[in-house]
């Protein structure tokens, strides 16, 4: 069983979430970020992520993993290793040098890929992936992710037939947070303004 609050509050106390007033990757503005990037410095941290996304896609078939390029490749890593599941790597640009492929690693036409990122906004970004994927015969129907930020994410990736599995959602993070840290004025105002 995932310990959600105790998820949050390490995380909060990493300053992987902070408030504030951020430009999104979606140019959208929020007064929330959820930054990950932090607990590849957290070994246990980034296994406990990890572990709370494998958990919700355990009984789904997979025949191979691939993380978002950057934030989600540890991750991914981490599940890859604890599971004994092969990983791809997706580039997110083309080498203009070597063999300039923009999938990487071993597999076969037909297999199917669950695809991790970190937190989803608009979905740009794991749409991205997901179609390099495609486009070399690897199928993917599920991808995973630590946290939904309820910005049309979702409504964008299952109107491309693909299934999202999300550990939680920006408004379980803006409600269970305040219960375990304790925030600033500042803080809670924003986590208002936001709900």
């Amino acid at each position: 069983m995932v310990d959600k609050k105790r998820l949050l509050e390490r995380l909060y106390k990493i300053g992987g979430i902070k408030f504030g007033t951020f430009t999104l990757k979606s140019g959208a503005t929020s007064p929330v970020y959820i930054d990950l990037r932090q607990i590849v410095s957290y070994p246990d941290l980034l296994r406990d992520i990890a572990t709370a996304m494998w958990a919700q896609v355990a009984s789904i078939n997979k025949d191979l993993i691939c993380g978002v390029p950057y934030t989600a490749l540890p991750i991914a890593t981490c599940m890859s290793l604890e599971h004994n599941m092969p990983m791809l790597l997706v580039r997110k640009e083309q080498k203009d040098y070597g063999t300039k492929k923009m999938v990487e690693g071993v597999f076969d036409k037909g297999q199917t890929c669950l695809v991790v990122e970190d937190v989803i906004t608009s979905g740009g970004s794991v749409l991205t992936t997901c179609e390099l994927l495609t486009t070399t015969g690897v199928a993917v129907k599920d991808i995973v992710v630590f946290i939904d930020r309820c910005q049309g994410g979702n409504e964008n990736i299952v109107n491309k037939g693909y299934h999202l599995h999300a550990v939680m959602t920006l408004p379980e993070v803006l409600e269970l947070l305040p219960r375990q840290v304790e925030l600033n004025d500042e803080e809670r105002a924003a986590i208002a303004s936001f709900t």
